[in-house]
């Protein structure tokens, strides 16, 4: 009498023994095994172009530093121009006319330099989230990794060959993963430490631009570099459609805030002002501080009932969060406007503006 065989046709098979159970345990400890070295070889792939875009935004960080280091040095040698300039009376027309043009050239290259920092300010920030994102994925990549070897290194290890020798080979692997971890990690942490540094230079440069051209209290652009501010949006403007208006902004009643609530509060105000004008401008519209209480803005591309719009818009704001009003004058650029003589008239409107304000 037959046995039936596997296939139910009453023969047995012939060299195909059923496999072991020592076999199918060595069999699943190589396929994990080759899934862990897969693994980790990603990792420390990751690891890698992470180390990579590290360094990039390191190198990033110390240009941004240099330029700004060029901007302090050029601020330093027009300091000692105009010192000289001031100590020489017999100072020839000629003189006269080569100071004022480097003057001018120092001075937009200047607002140049400033603007290109603030844009850099702001790479440099994003960079640093994307890098900080970039090391907790890191950390938990390690983790996962040492997790993975102390479970491949357990107890439970097959002993035949040849998958002893395999996994053997798959341990070697393994190793070098944990090796290449770690040398990524340290070359995070060196990369971190950079970007530390990195960014006190940037606020310390920060701090010494500021000092030199932004209104301490505010950020808004000092007189004089405002002024040049203004020109050159001018200069752009005609380059352009000739669309330009300025705007004269005086702060109603801010006295009475600063006898009401003290000093402090009133300085709250001004940067509450110019918070509220900067959000509903462009990046590159200028604010300038031009006396205690009074903010000049350039706004390119704009017409008159534009800026009405939107300084309206800046004063019902500023009514419900400071409890200030503002009165604002406007001037559109004409042909052969100066900075100075916009200035001028949108100052005159200002007053009008608030001479209505007070007779009601």
């Amino acid at each position: 009498m037959k046995d039936d065989g596997p296939n139910g046709d009453g023969a047995a098979s012939v060299g195909e023994p059923k496999p072991d159970t020592a076999t199918v345990i060595a069999d699943s400890g190589q396929a994990l095994d080759a899934d862990q070295t897969t693994a980790d070889a990603d990792q420390t792939a990751a690891d890698s172009d992470q180390t990579s875009s590290d360094a990039d935004q390191t190198a990033s960080a110390a240009d941004q530093a240099s330029a700004d280091r060029d901007q302090v040095s050029s601020e330093r040698d027009q300091t000692t121009a105009d010192r000289d300039h001031a100590t020489h009376a017999d100072i020839t027309a000629q003189d006269e006319s080569a100071y004022e043009t480097s003057r001018s050239e120092r001075m937009t290259e200047s607002l140049q330099r400033l603007e290109n920092r603030r844009e850099r300010e702001t790479i440099g920030h994003d960079r640093d989230l994307t890098a900080t994102h970039r090391d907790l994925n890191a950390t938990a990549r390690d983790e996962a990794g040492t997790s993975r070897d102390q479970r491949a290194t357990g107890p439970a290890r097959p002993s035949i060959e040849p998958q002893a020798s395999l996994i053997a080979q798959l341990d070697e692997l393994r190793a070098q993963a944990t090796v290449d971890r770690a040398r990524a990690t340290a070359d995070r942490a060196r990369a971190a430490a950079d970007r530390a540094s990195a960014a006190r230079e940037r606020a310390r440069l920060e701090a010494e631009l500021r000092s030199a051209h932004l209104d301490e209290l505010t950020g808004a652009y000092r007189r004089e570099m405002g002024r040049m501010a203004l020109s050159h949006e001018i200069d752009r403007a005609r380059r352009s459609d000739g669309r330009f208006v300025l705007a004269f902004v005086d702060v109603d009643r801010l006295k009475a805030v600063n006898d009401r609530d003290g000093h402090a509060a009133g300085d709250r105000v001004l940067q509450a002002v110019v918070q509220a004008i900067r959000t509903r401008l462009r990046s590159f519209d200028p604010i300038i501080r031009y006396g205690g209480d009074e903010f000049v803005c350039g706004l390119g591309g704009t017409d008159l009932a534009e800026a009405k719009r939107r300084f309206a818009s800046i004063g019902v704001a500023l009514e419900a969060d400071a409890r200030v009003g503002i009165s604002v004058g406007l001037a559109a650029l004409a042909a052969g406007d100066t900075a100075d003589q916009l200035t001028e008239r949108a100052d005159a409107a200002m007053l009008k503006v608030k001479a209505q304000h007070h007779s009601r």
